[in-house]
């Protein structure tokens, strides 16, 4: 009798381990670290179909190689031995002009020499006004530690890895907005002898003037939260002869506390959410980038509207 049920038990557990081999279970994602719903996983010529979470459940392969076939991605054939232990696959989406406002493709593709670029060409450039700025250090700040390899100054501690991205930037920053600024001294004192025309009138640089002249330092610091904004602040606070040495001390100001706070957010919450929830900031990033546009937006767009609505009531009294 024991000899029986010892033989039922190795039976079952043969069995069992046998049954456990029968399937697999990988997780397709791109290099934006994004899932892969409905992507198709053909092994053993038969059709598998990844779910919202790019998870997807196969049977054991007798084959040496899967296919995995998904709109916009080439078709990746990867062999069966190349599949890591944790069954996760990266595959790599193909170029499309969208990536362009993708925060994590210039990180992935230029490195941090790529970060300073955008930073500085956002206000030292006019074409720069399009670059994602705050959503772009929010997740530089995520992803501080790939950023301090790509130039091999990765000192192993969080806090001095961000303190070396955040100096590097906030010079960048600084650069570009004395470019900015220097750009409208040069181009300023003409724009006074411009007759007027449908895009420019003479009185929006008086008013610009008294602007700056009332808000100051104030203009140059909060501009630097706001996009769009902050591309042609320091080019105005120049066409209209802002004090060099008022302007040179807000842009300082204004740039470390854009930078430090987008930064040291990103990386920070990033943090907390792993550890109190389980969630991975990183698997969310475009969710995270448009709630920081719309963050960043909205004081621009109820100005915009509501400030309107005020100067027309106040008209009517």
């Amino acid at each position: 009798m024991k000899q029986f049920v010892f033989s039922l038990f190795f039976f079952l557990l043969l069995n069992s381990t046998v049954f456990a081999q029968d399937s697999m279970r990988i997780n397709l994602s791109n290099q934006y670290k994004q899932s892969l719903e409905n992507a198709k996983v053909n092994i053993n010529n038969i059709d598998y179909t990844t779910d919202d979470s790019g998870n997807v459940t196969v049977g054991r392969p007798v084959a040496d190689s899967i296919t995995i076939l998904h709109a916009g991605y080439d078709t990746k054939i990867i062999a069966v031995k190349d599949i890591s232990s944790s069954k996760q696959i990266v595959i790599e989406k193909q170029f499309t002009w969208t990536d362009l406002l993708t925060p994590m493709f210039y990180i992935l593709y230029g490195g941090l020499w790529l970060l300073l670029f955008i930073i500085f060409a956002e206000t030292g450039l006019f074409v720069g006004f399009f670059f994602p700025g705050d959503s772009l250090l929010f997740v530089a700040g995520i992803l501080s530690t790939p950023l301090v390899d790509s130039i091999s100054l990765n000192t192993g501690n969080d806090f001095i890895n961000l303190l070396i991205i955040a100096a590097l930037c906030s010079i960048a920053g600084i650069l570009g907005n004395t470019v900015g600024y220097i750009t409208g001294r040069k181009v300023g004192p003409a724009m006074y002898n411009w007759r007027d025309r449908w895009l420019f009138k003479k009185k929006y640089l008086y008013q610009a003037k008294d602007f700056y002249d009332k808000h100051g330092g104030g203009a140059i610091v909060f501009a630097r939260f706001l996009p769009l904004v902050r591309t042609f602040a320091p080019i105005v606070a120049g066409i209209v002869g802002m004090d060099k040495k008022k302007f040179g001390f807000y842009n300082i100001v204004g740039c470390i506390a854009w930078v430090v706070s987008m930064l040291f957010m990103g990386h920070y919450l990033n943090e907390f959410t792993k550890k109190q929830f389980g969630l991975d900031l990183e698997k969310h990033l475009e969710v995270i980038v448009i709630a920081i546009v719309l963050v960043t937006t909205a004081p621009v767009l109820i100005k915009l509207f509501f400030g309107k609505k005020k100067k027309v009531d106040e008209h009517a009294l």
